[in-house]
């Protein structure tokens, strides 16, 4: 009995030891362990522990590590596993420092992950600084003194800042400031055939405005890639002032116009008020007369003067062609026509 409670006891040993080694095994990552080592760049079997209890991708970080430190960086493997919490791009911010340091551009890794973090590609903005880049402007329309329309194309070509990169403007700053200095360049240009003469003129005086202040790119120089010929902005305008002081002009036209139509017809119906007066005025005179023949006011022979002296106009009026009658007297030509 004593004999198989022994041998009982180590079978129950040995299948601990299996149980353990097992364990070791599943969570101790010995193969990750073991290519640091050798590679160079040693990580304790605590850290690595350390990672995959906080659910960190521990094969990337020990790549990234050993990569970095076969490139000669200094860093750590506890810098990159803070980025990576920070949700950042550990392989592409090791990428970026590697190919500043073959280049012997200044950039450190807080520099790197700050910018990585900030959303702009570290590996990128570093191939731009070591490559220049060419960023091609739409078709930017301008207008010179003489009223002629331009159209010109620019290629410009940019290096990345790489201490800018944190705030600075982007590409579309650059885009705007560059079809800006455009714009003015052309805009004082006295005719549109100095422009097409001489295009480098556009170059130099966008280049002299610094307009690559405040951006995240240096500005190498901006070359003309097409110049071609709109149009006549000017001639344009003037056909449409011309077209629009007609307009004003007719419109003045019209309500001088309506103007005097208007008071012609208060004129008119001034008149016909006046006519219709004095038709009034002239039918009360036989009243008045008869009144005053009553009254003694009028005698006979003022009477019969008047009649005589209307007589008497009224033939002068006939032998000068003039048809009008005066009230109270017949026409001189009623008796011939009868």
């Amino acid at each position: 009995m004593v004999m198989l409670s022994a041998i009982g006891g180590w079978i129950a040993l040995i299948v601990v030891a299996v149980v353990l080694f097992l364990l070791m095994i599943i969570f101790i990552p010995f193969n990750l362990w073991f290519r640091a080592l050798v590679s160079g760049a040693p990580v304790s079997i605590a850290r690595l522990i350390g990672m995959k209890l906080r659910k960190i991708k521990v094969a990337m970080i020990v790549d990234a590590f050993i990569t970095g430190k076969k490139a000669g960086l200094d860093i750590n493997i506890e810098t990159l596993e803070t980025h990576y919490l920070a949700k950042g791009d550990v392989i592409k911010v090791v990428n970026a420092l590697i190919s500043a340091h073959s280049a012997n551009i200044s950039l450190n890794i807080k520099t790197a992950m700050a910018i990585d973090l900030a959303g702009r590609d570290v590996l990128n903005a570093v191939k731009v600084s070591v490559n220049p880049k060419v960023i091609g402007t739409p078709m930017i329309s301008a207008i010179a003194k003489d009223g002629i329309e331009l159209r010109v194309k620019a290629m410009v070509t940019v290096r990345a800042n790489i201490a800018k990169l944190i705030g600075g403007a982007g590409e579309e700053t650059i885009i705007a400031r560059v079809g800006e200095g455009i714009v003015t360049s052309i805009g004082s240009a006295q005719s549109h055939k100095d422009v097409i003469e001489n295009p480098d003129r556009i170059s130099k005086t966008v280049l002299e405005k610094g307009l690559d202040t405040g951006t995240a790119f240096e500005i190498l120089s901006i070359d003309i890639g097409d110049i071609d010929v709109g149009r006549n902005i000017g001639a344009q305008l003037q056909m449409d002032q011309a077209e629009a002081d007609k307009k004003i002009a007719q419109a003045k036209a019209e309500e001088r116009r309506a103007l005097a139509v208007a008071q012609e017809q208060e004129m008119k119906a001034k008149t016909q008020e006046m006519k219709a007066l004095v038709v009034k005025a002239e039918a009360e005179v036989p009243m008045a007369m008869a009144d005053a023949l009553r009254n003694g006011r009028l005698g006979i022979m003022d009477y019969y003067n008047m009649q005589n002296i209307q007589a008497d106009t009224t033939m002068r009026n006939a032998i000068g062609g003039d048809k009008h009658e005066l009230p109270g007297t017949k026409p001189a030509g009623n008796k011939e026509q009868k």
